[in-house]
């Protein structure tokens, strides 16, 4: 049964543990294009060789199969710490009728596979991991921990946001990112889910609360997510439509073809703006189209764990 068929079997994301296996599945299947080719069947069990480490732990059989230099992990190696935090405000369940097949995936669905996704690899792994969801309040905290207990009351949460119906309101990231960072006091890898919508006076804000997030040398890895076809390139046909603010509720009429050039230049101009200020924050930046897949979700996991053990 492929992941499509499963999904459809469960009706949405009730078995999203098993969904989140196949999505990895499918990635490691696919490992062999990309720079990790060889890693595939034994990364629960290995790490990258780093210069200067001991060469006693290293797996030479391994390395005569992929010509790549890999040490044995052990139980009681000190393992990664890694913190999810998921958008759950009202815009995160755009589009509204999507959500249910995995070309038709709205942000928060998308956000919740892709974050069992890397759950799924953290416990292989033997990694600890921790959970927040915030919408217009702070929903869900959970501390780092690899328990399979923990584990499963994870993906509980991660569920619920799928299938929860939020209310028109506006979400204050920064607010619930200063509550979080302040939570962590032990360096961890901390990724971030969410689809930036505020107002440009949040803006700075936003980013002063993404610092305070990479206090005690925690490494923040922001994934923008957002469909690309409708939120960034306006992919509209031209008859009449509303147009609704889905957290405020404004709304406004129009054809899409008399504002499309103009929306387009000024999401682009946003989208940059985004970028350049999460490099001058040192904030790793990972465009999430809800379209796209999960590639390049779990390849950005990948080359950040590589850099931060």
């Amino acid at each position: 049964m492929n992941l499509q068929q499963e999904l459809n079997k469960t009706g949405g994301f009730k078995n999203l543990e098993l969904l989140a296996k196949q999505v990895v599945e499918g990635f490691i299947a696919g490992m062999h294009k990309s720079p990790f080719h060889g890693f595939s069947a034994e990364f629960a069990e290995h790490k990258v060789y780093n210069p200067g480490e001991s060469t006693k732990h290293i797996d030479w059989k391994l390395y005569a199969r992929t010509d790549r230099l890999y040490t044995k992990r052990y139980d009681e190696e000190t393992n990664l710490r890694c913190h999810l935090i998921v958008d759950n405000s009202t815009s995160m369940h755009y589009p509204e009728t999507a959500g249910t097949t995995l070309d038709n995936l709205n942000k928060i669905a998308f956000s919740a596979l892709a974050s069992a996704s890397l759950m799924h690899i953290l416990k292989k792994q033997r990694d600890a991991v921790g959970l927040s969801i915030y919408s217009d309040t702070y929903d869900f905290y959970a501390p780092e921990k690899g328990s399979e207990r923990h584990h499963q009351m994870l993906l509980h949460q991660l569920s619920e946001a799928v299938v929860s119906k939020q209310d028109t309101k506006t979400t204050e990231t920064y607010k619930y990112l200063h509550q979080i960072a302040e939570k962590m006091h032990r360096r961890s890898l901390i990724f971030l889910f969410t689809d930036m919508f505020q107002t440009s006076e949040d803006d700075e804000k936003l980013f002063e609360a993404l610092r305070h997030l990479k206090h005690n040398k925690h490494e923040v890895v922001l994934f923008h997510v957002f469909d690309k076809k409708k939120e960034l390139s306006f992919d509209f046909d031209n008859r009449p439509k509303r147009f609704i603010d889905v957290e405020t509720g404004d709304h406004i009429n129009l054809y899409a073809d008399n504002v499309k050039e103009t929306y387009e230049n000024a999401v682009k101009e946003y989208f940059t703006d985004l970028k350049i200020k999460c490099g001058q924050y040192r904030i790793k930046y990972v465009e999430a189209d809800i379209t796209a897949g999960f590639d390049n979700i779990l390849t950005t996991y990948m080359l950040e764990r590589q850099k931060f053990i």
